[in-house]
């Protein structure tokens, strides 16, 4: 009874029809849930991504709205610097200036003109630069000097150095030498020189030959006529003989040192004194001929063929043709280690400095500078002494100072006086003589004048042709001529031994010239004449440096000359040289050398902005 009861009230079992198409296939509980937590997951990102953009837009207008009040508030700063600080600058300078006396405002201007020309690149080659490559120590060379000097104290150096006036700076100095025997120069060269009656060293020679032996960096300063071309070109031939011995140059090879010069008189002058004690050294047959090349402007290279086509050994060049003959190849620096630069100051200051960088960007290898000069300023001291890898300064008195052998006459003369005065001037000593000009019509005018008076003349000035230069040099030094009518090209460095009187026709603006002009006379410890000719033409403030130039080497300073007044007294400034060409009675902010500078940079800038460079 109670199974058929259950059974009555069972459920009745469900009907399936499996033809009808709604029938939804079974869909396991796993895959139901990842489906939908991905259309939440897809309902999400797209809420998250307009969330995102309202955002971002929110930002943009903050930092929009952020931008422009800053560009408000830097339009408010600049009207208030442009109208309110600038006013207030110049009021507190005007208070400071108010405060300083005229001498110090004076000095101000002239240490910013200073600051502002001490910004030069260094003497330093395009491949140094461009690979970063910066020596620190000097050539290694093989001279000693001898036992009994190098067992010396440093007082005792510091002593001799004294004795000799002899100043000099720099790391671990060498020590100076007083007798050529003790440099180790071989006899021959010794012979040579004893039998030119040059038997002990000058100060600079004294000094200056060791320390280039030694492979040092230098710079050597002393006055004209004290042996400077000797003190650079005799290590320089010791050095070629070291090279030659170690192994003979072929063709090709070489140099092994270059001298520079400034002008070409002076390149042919040392050219000639280089082939003299040359040709002395090979007279012996225990030391081999040297080579040497003449590179200048006016003679045909042609003529040299046959030391080109031997290995050379020295080169004393001009910088135009140097850089020229380098160009072409017909000689490379790459075993170049010497480079020396005759009157240093003239070479890197007035318009050869880029050609003496060019110059120095065919060297190949480190090498050692010699910069000689007996006008050298602190300016191009300094300039020099970062330029150089630890240089020896050699100083044998102030530089720019005048040589204290040539007694200096200033008188005064008027213009159209001039020319029957020289006549009574060329009565004060015999022949030979040497007349200045700085004009070239002048210079030609003061020798027609003295070819009517029967005067035995000569003329040099730089619009001459290189025959009629070197003839005019030849006639003069071998005695065929009395007079020498010369412009500035014939002050630097030139040597005339036997000149006791040199007339400076119209006085130079830059002191620096004046020094080297009246240098031609009173050399090699002789003593000369110098009479310069002066007048309204001549500006005060030449007048001035020469004034100051004549009571440092205590010499006669006539009335007219001491009434010169030094505007820097009145202001109540320093009383210092000028840093740029040492003249004594000026700053660097009226300095006619400076003023010459600019005005060649100028004329070159035109030149080329016109296309005629």
């Amino acid at each position: 009874m109670s199974a058929k009861r259950r059974r009555a009230q069972r459920s009745p079992s469900p009907q399936y029809n499996l033809d009808d198409d709604s029938y939804e296939p079974y869909v396991p509980i796993s895959q139901r849930r990842q489906e939908k937590l991905a259309k939440l997951s897809s309902l999400g990102v797209t809420a998250g991504r307009h969330k995102a953009k309202h955002i971002q837009e929110e930002q943009e207008e903050r930092e929009d709205a952020l931008k422009e009040e800053e560009r408000r508030r830097e339009k408010a700063r600049k009207e208030r610097t442009l109208l309110f600080e600038a006013q207030e600058v110049q009021k507190r300078k005007a208070a400071e200036d108010a405060k300083k006396t005229e001498g110090e405002k004076a000095e101000e201007v002239d240490q910013e003109i200073l600051e502002a020309i001490k910004s030069r690149r260094k003497l330093i080659s395009d491949l140094e630069l461009a690979k970063g490559i910066q020596y620190t120590d000097p050539l290694r060379a093989s001279w000693r000097p001898p036992r009994y000097i190098r067992e010396r104290t440093l007082e005792e150096h510091e002593k001799l150095r004294d004795k000799y006036h002899i100043l000099v700076e720099g790391e671990d100095v060498p020590p100076p030498i007083e007798h050529f025997e003790d440099m180790k120069i071989p006899d021959p060269i010794l012979k040579h020189l004893k039998s030119n009656r040059i038997i002990t060293p000058t100060p600079i020679q004294l000094q200056g030959i060791p320390a280039a032996f030694s492979g040092r960096d230098i710079i050597g300063i002393a006055f004209t006529g004290s042996g400077k071309t000797l003190a650079f070109c005799l290590p320089l031939i010791m050095l070629a003989l070291e090279e030659e011995k170690k192994l003979p140059f072929v063709r090709g090879e070489g140099p092994v040192g270059v001298i520079l010069c400034p002008s070409r008189e002076l390149a042919n002058q040392t050219f000639e004194n280089v082939n003299t004690w040359c040709s002395a050294l090979a007279r012996d047959n225990k030391y081999p001929q040297l080579n040497s090349l003449l590179c200048m402007g006016g003679i045909a290279m042609n003529e040299q063929s046959h030391v080109l086509s031997k290995g050379i050994h020295i080169v004393v060049a001009t910088p135009g043709r140097l850089i020229d003959m380098l160009e072409k190849k017909r000689f490379t620096f790459n075993n170049c280690k010497y480079l020396c630069m005759d009157e240093a100051d003239r070479m890197i200051d007035l318009g050869f400095e880029d050609d003496v960088r060019n110059i120095i960007s065919f060297f190949k290898r480190q090498r050692q500078t010699l910069l000689f000069s007996a006008t050298m300023p602190r300016k191009i001291q300094d300039f020099a002494q970062e330029s150089l890898i630890k240089p020896v300064l050699v100083n044998v008195g102030r530089a720019g100072a005048a040589n204290l052998d040539v007694l200096q006459v200033v008188e005064y003369v008027k213009q159209e006086a001039k020319m029957v005065y020289l006549l009574e001037c060329l009565q004060k000593t015999p022949p030979p003589v040497i007349i200045f000009s700085e004009n070239k019509n002048e210079v030609d005018d003061i020798q027609e004048y003295l070819l009517l008076k029967g005067v035995e003349a000569v003329s040099i000035h730089g619009s001459k042709t290189q025959e009629e230069r070197q003839f005019a040099i030849k006639a003069f030094k071998s005695g065929t001529k009395d007079v020498m009518v010369a412009s500035g090209v014939a002050s630097k460095g030139l040597d005339f031994n036997e000149i006791q009187h040199v007339i400076i026709f119209t006085m130079p603006k830059e002191i620096e010239d004046y020094v080297h002009q009246i240098g031609r006379t009173g050399r090699s410890g002789k003593t000369g004449i110098a009479t310069t000719f002066v007048n309204m033409n001549t500006p005060d403030q030449t007048l001035l440096d020469l004034k100051y130039l004549l009571m440092e080497a205590g010499q006669k300073v006539p009335p007219f000359l001491a009434s010169v007044d030094d505007p820097r007294a009145v202001l109540g400034g320093s009383l210092k040289g000028c840093p740029v060409c040492g003249g004594l009675g000026h700053s660097i902010s009226n300095c006619p050398k400076l003023e010459e500078t600019q005005r060649r940079q100028l004329a070159a800038h035109r030149n080329v902005e016109g296309g005629s460079y």
